[in-house]
């Protein structure tokens, strides 16, 4: 079964600190979808997860020129979870270097860019597997 999922449960949060890829979904200005492989991080705490990105790329220009509607969806066997949202793109360099330190924590150091953005996504659904503790 799957169904809502709480943002705050330790299942959650704990499944969105662990080192797994995550794809993001965007709408390119056809409607049709982009999907791209990404590194998340979630502030359970605030309702944000972010996705650090060059300011050239397809998803942030997909954000810049539409509504910021987007999809994070993580997989791991059984368990899955995806977050909705709106993104907004972040270019200051604090918020670029607090969520580069948010991807070393969760993954590894990034190289380099600096071209370097933060999508700032403010959640609105989190869905989920049963193993996470969804309800219908």
């Amino acid at each position: 079964m799957s169904g809502k999922l709480d943002l705050t449960t330790p299942a959650v949060i704990e499944f969105w600190t662990e080192r797994h890829l995550t794809t993001l979904t965007t709408l390119r200005a056809d409607g049709s979808p982009h999907v791209s492989p990404v590194g998340a991080t979630v502030d359970a705490g605030t309702a944000i997860l972010r996705v650090i990105s060059s300011s050239t790329s397809a998803k942030v220009r997909h954000i810049l020129n539409g509504d910021g509607r987007v999809a994070i969806c993580q997989v791991d066997g059984p368990r899955w979870c995806t977050i909705e949202g709106k993104a907004v793109i972040r270019n200051d360099p604090g918020a670029v270097a607090d969520a580069e330190q948010r991807y070393a924590d969760r993954y590894r150091q990034p190289r380099p860019n600096p071209q370097r953005v933060v999508i700032e996504v403010a959640i609105t659904k989190v869905l989920g597997s049963a193993s996470l503790g969804a309800s219908r």
